[in-house]
Parts: structure tokens; sequence; C-alpha cells
């Protein structure tokens, strides 16, 4: 914190919000599971874009292994020889066609087919505007996915991120937002200052930042829509950690109005705050459960930072994590049951570890070093969080199995503080 505060003191201030200049973050995968059942993605008719996202996506999941490329044989829609596709080693094939209705729509149709069953688990038509069809193929990729895993897919969603390019003498930073692979960027906020914790509203709609560019801590709320944006505190002190409650009407965040970090509730409608932690150590980092009937946060009340819980209904907190030598940034997945968190055993590394809440088990997720900001996907099923390989600071995505990893870093820069979009 000091140091970020002093590079606040020394930046000239710029100030740009929403603007379209962007960094794009390369798809590199950085380990591929070593086994998955093969999806034969046969490029589409009358169509360069829309397959070729698909195959991406299914790749990246972790779950599968498909290709355009090199395949054993053509298909087409209503046209799929499931003998020779099965003896090949192919259980599934995705097969489609893309016509221009008029100037500005397109109809996509595509089938997904198992081989083994001979049978179509999908078979739809899709209109979309020509303007979305990146957004077509995302589609097509979340409901095979679900089709083939009876999980909800997250390849239609956005992560937050910060952006700094150490390249420019005024140290810019910029809060940017992307899909989940990395494509079609763009920036939210253009600043010299330090901008840190972005925070997406349960609606996904809004996102809130802690920036420095009054020379001190300030929380905003932005739209993303609009562009227009609100500062939610700028009291004395800490304004930091914004973390919004499932149903969008308060925001936990730490502030140092009474001198020690704490933690505080602020009701968005009113603005009328309540003190939540009164203790001697810090505390700070709070996240809603999902269901709004308590939240975890991390605390160093036992000499070293855990994560605790606090619950609405009888204001207890207990402590969550025991293993290891240092817990923080905890965050929740959507169904409540695992923790993801920042972990380090005495004397090792700062790795993204998952705590099963159930049985209190610890698993490493990554084998990289100085880990932090740890998200979960929508669907529990990937965690995205920022790290360091040799000299670059990117973001990777890991499989709660840590079968599975991509790295997502950037050519302008740094890419720090992510945070997975809710659904």
């Amino acid at each position: 914190m000091i140091r970020i505060l002093t590079l606040a003191a020394l930046a000239t201030c710029s100030l740009a919000i929403t603007t379209t200049a962007s960094a794009q973050l390369h798809l590199e995968i950085a380990k591929a599971p070593e086994q998955a059942p093969k999806i034969a993605i046969v490029p589409f008719n009358s169509d360069q874009a829309i397959y070729s996202i698909v195959e991406s996506d299914l790749n990246r999941s972790g779950r599968f292994t498909s290709s355009s490329q090199n395949l054993p044989m053509s298909a087409q829609l209503d046209q799929i020889s499931a003998e020779n596709w099965k003896n090949a080693g192919v259980p599934y094939v995705v097969v489609g066609k893309v016509t221009q209705l008029d100037d500005n729509t397109k109809q996509i149709h595509y089938q997904l087919f198992d081989t083994e069953k001979q049978q179509y688990l999908l078979n739809e038509v899709l209109t979309v505007p020509n303007n979305r069809i990146r957004q077509a193929g995302h589609t097509i990729s979340d409901a095979i996915y679900q089709a083939l895993t009876g999980i909800v897919g997250d390849f239609s969603g956005k992560i937050a991120y910060v952006l700094r390019n150490p390249k420019t003498p005024e140290q810019r930073y910029t809060l940017q937002i992307a899909d989940t692979d990395g494509e079609r960027p763009f920036t939210v906020l253009s600043s010299h200052y330090p901008i840190l914790s972005p925070a997406w509203t349960s609606d996904g709609k809004k996102i809130a930042y802690v920036s420095f560019e009054t020379k001190r801590p300030v929380i905003y709320l932005q739209n993303l829509s609009s562009g227009q944006r609100e500062t939610l505190t700028q009291y004395k002190g800490l304004n930091g950690a914004p973390s919004f409650s499932p149903d969008g009407k308060s925001m936990l965040f730490t502030a140092s109005m009474d001198g020690n970090p704490e933690i505080y509730q602020m009701n968005l409608e009113t603005r009328q705050l309540q003190r939540m932690t009164h203790d001697s150590a810090i505390d700070t980092e709070a996240r809603y459960a999902p269901d709004g009937k308590s939240f975890i946060f991390t605390s160093d009340r036992g000499g070293a930072p855990q994560v605790y819980r606090y619950t609405f209904d009888d204001d207890s907190i207990k402590r969550v994590t025991f293993k290891g030598s240092f817990n923080a940034r905890a965050t929740l997945s959507a169904d409540g049951k695992k923790l993801a968190m920042v972990h380090r055993q005495a004397g090792s590394d700062f790795k993204v570890a998952l705590q099963d809440l159930n049985s209190g088990v610890v698993s490493i997720l990554t084998p990289t070093t100085l880990d932090e900001s740890p998200s979960f996907s929508p669907n529990g099923q990937m965690v995205v969080y920022a790290t360091k390989e040799g000299n670059r600071g990117l973001l990777s995505i890991v499989s709660i199995n840590g079968q599975f990893r991509v790295n997502l870093p950037s050519e302008q820069g740094e890419v720090r503080e992510p945070a997975w979009a809710p659904k």
C-alpha cells in the first residue's frame, strides 16, 4: 500500500472513461489435459469464423480435444457417417452452415452428433446480426459444453482486469474488459494513477474499482453501457476491496475511517453504513457468500492472515482456513461449496489453492509463483488469477482439478487484478 501511495503521489493526473483503446490478451495453452474426448469441428459451410471460435473454446475448456484440421473425413448437416467417425476414434462431431439472410443478418444452423449413440444431441438454428458472430460462436460453445457435461458453459462471459504498461513514462494504468478468450477488449478507465480491486455488480451491468486519481483511494461505481460513474466511498484513510451482495442492494468494503482497517457494509440506496468487524487486527477483502447469508474475509487476528466467515443471522465469526501459514484474497464458488484463495505453506511461494468447505481438503492448483487475485468462473469449473512467469505479469486460467491451464499475457504490459463477470 505504501508503494502504491508513493506511485500515486508522484504521478500526474490523466483520466479517461470508457475509451476504445485497448490491449488484446493472447491465448496460450500452458498445460493440456493428458486425455480428453475428441470433438471434430467440421468447418461450417459459408463460414470462416464461427467454427474456429467453437474449436478454440472447447479446447480451452480442458474437457475436450477439438479440431477442424486433418479430420479423417468430411461431414455436413444431416449427413454424418456415425460408424466411420466412431471407427476413427471421434465420439462427437459438430457440423453447421451459415446463411446470409439479408445485409445485416445471418442464420446459423448447427448440429452436435454423438457417434456412439448415433443421435443428434443438438440441432439448433440461431439468427444473429452480422456484428454478433463472435458472440454466436461462444453461445454455440456454451450449448455444446452443457449438452456434453451437464454444466452451464462460460465461454460467452467477460473478465475484467487491470493493465499496467511499464514502457510509458507516466506509469499508465487501464481497467479493461475482454471476452474470456482475451478477444474484443475495451477500456473502461485509463489513468496515470493505480487502479485496484475491480468488482462486478450481481447483474454484470456495472463495475466498481478503487482509483487513486485524487491521490487517495476512492471507490467508484461505473455503468458499462453509459460510461457514467459515481463515487461510493471517499472516507479518510483506506477505501478498498468492494464486493456486492447477490441482491445488489449492499456493498462490503474495507475502510480505516475509525483508525483500523475494518469491514463495513453500505446500503446502496440510502448510503447508510454499518461496521461489521471490531478487532485490533486488520480485517479486509470481504466477499459475500452466494446466498447472501454470510461473507468471508481476511484477518490476521490469529497472528497471520487467514480466512474467516461472518454470519449475518447471529453476527458470529468463525475461522475457515487452518492449513498453511498464509491464506488470503479468498472467493467463493457460485454454489458456495469451494473456496479459492492465495495460499502459502511456511517457506514456500504464494500459490492459488482450492479448499472444499465440507471436507476442509486443500488442493494446490497452480505451478506458478507470486499468484494473486483468484476469481471463479460462474460455473465454478475454472479459476482466473494473476501471476508472474519470467518477466511477464499475466493472467492464467486453471481448471479446478489443476489438470488444465491457459495463459493470457498482453504484449503491452503487466496484467493484474482479474475479476470474472457473473453469468
